[in-house]
């Protein structure tokens, strides 16, 4: 029980320490824009999307926990290795979160997580391990891997065509308006930020909700998958910490190197990148805020001028996003082989 409680205790903080680097990491999604268009200063728009990130996982449901706490089913395995792979899944995650931080690279700590934790199972106890999602599909069912990869595929699409259309629809309605609107348009991002900085509070803290949950289960100290509420809090305060803590590198690349933010960009860019979050997690998919708000950029630039648009940035942002799952998967097994070379605790008992 010790080493049990020893280990599920080691996989709640690493969970937290990647809830703090998705904060740090998307913070700079959230802001970038609201920067680049100078409508608030660094402090103003850290305050105002910390905050609300904070009240986004304690009032936006859990249905996004449930969505990722079941994608990987490990639960016929004994408590002690099945908790061990969920720790080498998401210690990949904060790694990879760290990495593209550092560099700068606006990569989705979504994809990192379900990469870490797909790559984990596989290596160490095999893909009948995950909930695919193939058949339930052909049963009428969305759900497992293939909820979540639709859910990660789908949004930057609809993002990119939403961006594109509002920005047409907003630049009809605004054509005959004064230079002064870009101060009305400057204040009205401390409301379409707020909103962001809520929908992406609400989706993706509520994914370490999901792993922590399914943790406490496997572990025997819940009795069904019911995220508690001290787990809720738990990763408010830790997406929030990360969000305050800011993520300067990545804030250069989406607010400055995919097109020029003005204030009407950055209003549609929040409000798009808001409504396909919080709608997201309203239906329980784990979306990445790194893809929505990137791709509502380029929509918008290339409803406008598409010429502008920085597309070699922004293809350097797709090829980031496409080897974040494998990538964080092979840092995963790594990390499973590591630890099984040095323990043989998961080795010996699967």
């Amino acid at each position: 029980m010790d080493s049990l409680l020893v280990i599920a205790a080691a996989t709640v903080i690493v969970l937290v320490v990647f809830d703090y680097t998705n904060g740090f990491h998307d913070a700079s999604n959230i802001i970038a824009t609201a920067i680049a268009s100078r409508a608030m200063t660094p402090l103003q728009a850290v305050l105002v999307v910390g905050l609300f990130e904070f009240l986004g996982p304690l009032l936006g449901g859990t249905a996004v926990a449930d969505t990722i706490g079941s994608f990987v089913d490990i639960s016929a395995l004994p408590p002690l290795p099945a908790m061990a792979i969920i720790l080498c899944g998401v210690a990949a995650a904060v790694i990879w979160n760290i990495i593209t931080w550092h560099y700068g690279i606006p990569s989705s700590s979504s994809h990192a997580l379900v990469g870490g934790l797909v790559g984990a199972v596989l290596i160490s106890a095999g893909g009948e391990h995950i909930v695919w999602g193939i058949r339930q599909l052909a049963e009428g069912h969305l759900t497992g891997v293939f909820k979540v990869l639709l859910a990660l595929l789908i949004s930057p699409v609809i993002g990119f065509w939403a961006g594109f259309l509002i920005h047409r629809w907003m630049g009809l309605l605004l054509r005959s308006a004064p230079l002064q609107i870009n101060q009305t348009l400057r204040r009205t991002q401390f409301l379409t930020t707020a909103a962001l900085a809520f929908a992406h509070g609400a989706n993706d803290a509520q994914k370490s909700m999901g792993v922590i949950t399914m943790i406490l289960l496997l572990g025997g100290f819940i009795p069904a998958f019911e995220v508690p509420f001290w787990v809720v809090l738990l990763c408010a305060v830790a997406i929030t910490l990360g969000i305050m803590s800011g993520g300067w590198r990545i804030v250069r690349t989406v607010g400055f190197g995919i097109y020029k933010i003005r204030p009407l960009h950055a209003v549609n860019a929040q409000i798009t990148a808001g409504v396909v979050i919080f709608s997201a997690a309203m239906l329980g998919g784990p979306v990445s805020t790194t893809h929505v708000v990137s791709s509502s950029i380029m929509g918008i630039g290339a409803s406008e001028r598409p010429r502008s648009v920085r597309w070699k940035k922004a293809g350097d942002i797709v090829s980031t996003w496409i080897i974040t799952i494998p990538g964080a998967g092979v840092i995963a097994a790594s990390i499973y082989m590591l630890l099984q070379f040095a323990t043989g605790i998961t080795g010996g008992m699967i």
